[in-house]
Parts: C-alpha cells; structure tokens; sequence
C-alpha cells in the first residue's frame, strides 16, 4: 500500500466479521441513505471505512438506484489505490448493465479521463461479464489507452484480456498479436495462452 493510507490496524477478515456482525444486528441501511453513509465513511481518514462503505455498496449492488453512479464515481476518484478501485469497478460492471443509459453517459468521459483510476474502471467493468462482454468496447477502450507508461493501466489491460482469453482465447491471441501493447500488458493477457 505504500504508506498511502493511515490504518486503524484491523486485519481484513476481522473487519468483515464486525461488519457481518452489524448488519446482522442492525440491517443494512436503507438504499436512500447509503450514498450519504459510504460517502461519510469514505471521508474518515482510516482505510478499513472505506472497505466497509464498499462492502456495504456491494451487498446491495443489484438494487442500487440510477443516481448512485454518483458516488461510485466519487469512491472512484478520492483516496484511490487498487485496494478500492478493482472492487468498485465490479460493482460499476453490474449498475452499467441495469443502466444502459449510464453507462453510455459515464464510460464516455472515463474512458479518456485524465484520472488513470476512471480509465482503470472503464477497462475493467466487464471482467465478470464472461460470455456477454462487449468485446470490440473492451478493444476500442485499450486503444485509447495504448502508449501509456502508467503502471496501472497496463496491468488493467493485460488483465481484462487475460479474463476474457477464457471465453474467447482466439480473438484474445489475434488482437495481442496485431495490437502493440505494452510488455505488461502483453504479458498479463498471454499468461494462460
């Protein structure tokens, strides 16, 4: 993690246990509340609550409304690392295919945004999406994002090929071997071929 965050100390299967815990005692919050509660907890400076407003987030991923690709775009783009970004990217998956119409609107300005962890998400949304992935987005996006030396990109790259080679290796070999990628990316998306 680099030091980038302050931590309360608690380990990652401690937190889910108090969470489970507290939900199992409390609920969870009502979905007109949550955007206010993750956006509360993601301002605390300790990063188990952010954790915590992303577990809450996900467990009620599927009923979330229209308007919260608000927040998830907030999460998205403040205290940002990998720890978050590649969770919340998931949950971005599953409310852009409630929402066709958002995803449009926000993979439009995500996908060249000069924030490398929106493009991040732009590149990896689809990773659950197996067979229904959208496969000429996912290599229109990559060429947008074909020449940068930011590490987390090319690694997002590399990835998304690497999970969509499980339904369709061919096209993934094909579009490697014609695509000048990265050597990260390259590598990543070869590692099972």
């Amino acid at each position: 993690m680099r030091e980038q965050f302050e931590y309360l100390g608690i380990k990652s299967p401690q937190v889910k246990l108090l969470l489970r815990e507290f939900v199992s005692i409390h609920g969870l919050p009502p979905l007109d509340e949550l955007d206010e509660i993750t956006r509360d907890l993601w301002s605390l400076p300790q990063r188990e609550f952010q954790y915590v407003a992303m577990s809450l987030t996900e467990r009620v991923e599927k009923k979330l409304p229209k308007s919260s690709i608000k927040s998830l775009e907030y999460m998205i783009t403040h205290k940002s690392w990998w720890d978050t970004v590649d969770n919340i990217a998931h949950i971005v998956g599953v409310h852009f295919r409630r929402f066709p119409d958002v995803k449009e609107k926000y993979l439009a300005k995500w996908r060249t945004s000069k924030n490398i962890w929106l493009r991040r998400t732009a590149i990896l949304f689809q990773l659950d999406y197996k067979q229904e992935t959208d496969f000429d987005l996912m290599r229109n996006i990559i060429r947008e994002n074909l020449g940068s030396d930011e590490f987390f990109i090319n690694k997002a790259i590399g990835w998304a090929l690497r999970q969509y080679a499980r339904e369709d290796p061919r096209a993934v070999k094909r579009f490697v071997k014609e695509t000048d990628l990265h050597p990260l990316s390259r590598r990543e998306a070869m590692k099972h071929l």
